[in-house]
């Protein structure tokens, strides 16, 4: 049976220095009473715990990395001038998410066991999911070789075979031919994308080439009104369903490589608002669809651009809002399910008590998926838990 010590410091996210502390308070007063054989076994765990800690902690670091150096150079989180004047456009609902995926009925088996989602459609070549009544996911079939090779530093990790190639979204007002014109005028080159049913849209490249599809509400959006989703899958469910349901887009983690002018281009575009700036991120709000977190270079930094940046473009990891949400059941479940998990409340609180909580895991195609207790009306305990004007140390 674990020690008490262990068993707390399992559930702790603390920084590095805290945690190495805390197993030399405990080794020392278990030293005293606990036979050598069972100390060399505890003593075992208590440093893969170390370990996993001071790994949760630098994922915690990566929320935000300017959180303890707000301030500095390198952080700097003047505003800079828009990329290109407002369109006056809202965004008014999410018609889907786009990923490739090397085998996409076991991915889409594996969603809709833990979070719920429904099918739509399922041809062979793409499977259409309901997340909810807000939101689609296509996730479409790729080869093996389409994905890059290049070896994860974890342990045992699953390999990455699953890449968010693009994203959809609803904008009021439309017109068609004063949308392309818009786009147009501004640098943009849209290509038109219709289905010829009464769903219109244009796809544009954003500051790092990757894909936003711009529509006018007709299309998965349209669909999820009309009709449940009630398409089947080819393989069976890996495991019993949680019985949650998603309920909220807490966060796309959005890649780039100046991330305010990304910021920029999406708040002058679709009229997406921020939070705050961080100095290496800013989250902002997709109207009522959701969140995104834009994190990457700092133009304003003096060492921008030198050495290795986040890679532009691209969405590591999203976040849903799960219902119901119990800290510890949801660890439980995961862990009923044979599946990894690790704790991320952003600042390094402890879950229990956190601004924010949540869990990750990892899909059968190796996507970072996180699960959270965000919903609409919390929407903002991520942005204050990694607001580093706070004084979080």
């Amino acid at each position: 049976m674990p020690s008490i010590c262990a068993a707390r410091q399992l559930d702790a996210v603390a920084d590095r220095h805290t945690a190495c502390h805390a197993y030399s308070l405990c080794a020392s007063v278990e030293f005293l009473t606990t036979p050598r054989t069972m100390l060399i076994a505890r003593a075992s765990r208590a440093i893969l715990v170390i370990v996993s800690i001071v790994t949760l902690a630098r994922e915690a670091d990566a929320q935000g990395r300017c959180i303890r150096a707000y301030g500095t150079p390198a952080c700097n989180t003047d505003a800079i001038a828009p990329v290109f004047e407002r369109t006056g456009w809202h965004t008014t609902s999410l018609d889907h998410i786009t990923f490739r995926v090397v085998d996409a009925q076991k991915e889409a088996a594996f969603y809709a066991a833990v979070m719920g989602w429904t099918v739509r459609s399922n041809d062979g070549k793409a499977i259409v999911m309901d997340m909810g009544d807000w939101g689609s996911v296509v996730l479409k079939q790729t080869p093996v070789e389409a994905f890059p090779t290049t070896p994860s530093r974890r342990a045992n990790a699953v390999p990455v075979h699953a890449v968010v190639e693009g994203f959809t979204f609803d904008i009021t007002p439309w017109n068609a031919k004063s949308v392309e014109t818009a786009l147009r005028t501004r640098g943009l080159t849209p290509i038109a994308d219709n289905d010829g049913r009464g769903f219109e849209s244009f796809h544009v490249k954003d500051p790092d080439g990757f894909d936003v599809q711009i529509g006018n509400g007709q299309g998965f959006t349209k669909a999820r009104r009309a009709a449940s989703a009630s398409a089947k899958l080819s393989v069976v469910a890996p495991f019993e369903s949680t019985g949650w349901k998603t309920v909220w887009l807490d966060h796309l983690s959005f890649g780039a490589t100046n991330y305010k002018a990304t910021v920029s281009f999406y708040a002058t575009l679709l009229g997406w608002g921020p939070t705050y700036d961080e100095g290496s991120q800013n989250e902002l709000m997709i109207g009522d669809v959701g969140d995104i977190i834009i994190r990457g270079g700092n133009v304003l930094d003096p060492n921008f651009g030198q050495g290795a940046g986040r890679a532009g473009g691209t969405i590591d990891h999203i976040s849903f809002g799960i219902s119901p949400w119990d800290t510890d059941g949801v660890k439980a479940e995961l862990e009923k399910r044979g599946l990894t998990w690790s704790i991320d409340t952003s600042d390094g609180a402890e879950i229990h008590v956190a601004q924010y909580k949540s869990y990750h895991t990892t899909t059968p195609n190796g996507y970072n998926l996180q699960i959270s207790y965000n919903t609409h009306d919390t929407r903002l305990n991520l942005a204050v838990a990694v607001n580093p004007r706070r004084g979080v140390r």
